[in-house]
């Protein structure tokens, strides 16, 4: 063998993979539309106050700014985080990025893994995890529970694939 070839004896193929982000539905030029609005009319409505000599009311107005302000920052910085899950025919590697960027990453056996859901008769899925000899691992907790029983779905087709094992057609 030469040392050039693409032959890897240890590469699995991905049965499944899935990046997993929260939802948000106000992008950066949505947020600063929308500050410039609070910020305005906060400002009019406290001028208005400050007219009629009740000068305290904008400064409570600017503070309703900056809280508004300092949740949507912290909103933005909360949609940093994520899950990889993928799948291959020996592991199921679930990687958890926290919005602060702290990593955390387990390497399951998915001949040993269930897929198990709590689910509400009007809202559908609530919750998934992950079970391995007696552990449960959260996932998707951002996710709707729409998204939820599409994920939940793929998974675990992805699980019985794994379970099944690897197939091997060397004429295609």
């Amino acid at each position: 063998m030469t040392t050039g070839n693409d032959f890897d004896p240890d590469a699995q193929p991905e049965i499944f993979s899935a990046l997993l982000t929260p939802h948000r539905s106000l992008n950066r030029a949505g947020f600063l539309v929308v500050m410039a609005f609070v910020t305005f009319v906060s400002f009019v409505a406290g001028m208005a106050f400050l007219l009629m000599g009740a000068w305290p009311v904008l400064g409570v107005f600017s503070l309703d700014v900056l809280a508004i302000y300092w949740a949507f920052k912290v909103n933005f910085r909360r949609a940093k985080a994520s899950e990889e899950i993928l799948v291959t025919p020996s592991e199921l590697r679930l990687r958890r990025i926290s919005h602060r960027g702290h990593v955390v990453e387990f390497v399951l056996n998915p001949l040993w893994v269930r897929l198990d859901q709590i689910s509400h008769a009007e809202y559908g899925i609530e919750k998934l995890y992950l079970v391995s000899k007696g552990r449960h691992f959260a996932i998707g907790s951002f996710l709707g529970p729409d998204e939820k029983a599409s994920f939940a779905k793929a998974l675990t087709a992805a699980l019985q694939a794994a379970k099944r094992g690897p197939t091997h057609n060397p004429i295609s």
